[in-house]
């Protein structure tokens, strides 16, 4: 049962005068087991940005996606993906060569920050039953 979490605002903003804050365009994230580049090297933590609706067009003409459909997001994650670790140069080859568990976490990420405008999740402990919160983006306790 998938139930919704409400977010109080910060405790020093006041929620009936406090200005919007800026759009966040840019999101990192921390790939579950890594992308191995040529040399062996393992990079996990990245950023993906926001997608454009170019970004949703572009890839319905390239011929690998009117073979296979499938190919879909593989040409999209690597539109919006702008940084894997070291890697800046990210293409439909380094997505293919992802990790399956990588490239669901990707497109879970993807849709998260397009559609619902976050990466926080409601979750619930399995051996307590207590909801929290957990951020999507890979964050780690006590950092922000």
């Amino acid at each position: 049962m998938r139930r919704s979490v409400q977010f109080p605002a910060p405790p020093d903003r006041d929620p009936g005068t406090a200005r919007p804050e800026p759009l966040r365009t840019e999101f990192t994230f921390e790939l579950p087991r890594g992308y191995v580049d040529e040399s062996g090297t393992v990079h996990r933590s990245g950023v993906m940005r926001l997608a454009t609706a170019r970004d949703e067009l572009v890839p319905l003409r390239d011929d690998r996606v009117r073979e296979n459909s499938a190919y879909l997001s593989v040409v999209l994650i690597s539109r919006v993906v702008t940084r894997i670790g070291t890697v800046e140069d990210i293409h439909p080859g380094v997505i293919e060569d992802l990790f399956a568990s990588d490239l669901a976490f990707l497109q879970d990420f993807y849709r998260r920050i397009n559609a619902e405008g976050h990466t926080r999740a409601a979750v619930t402990c399995p051996s307590c039953d207590e909801e929290f919160a957990v951020d999507l983006a890979g964050g780690r306790p006590g950092e922000s």
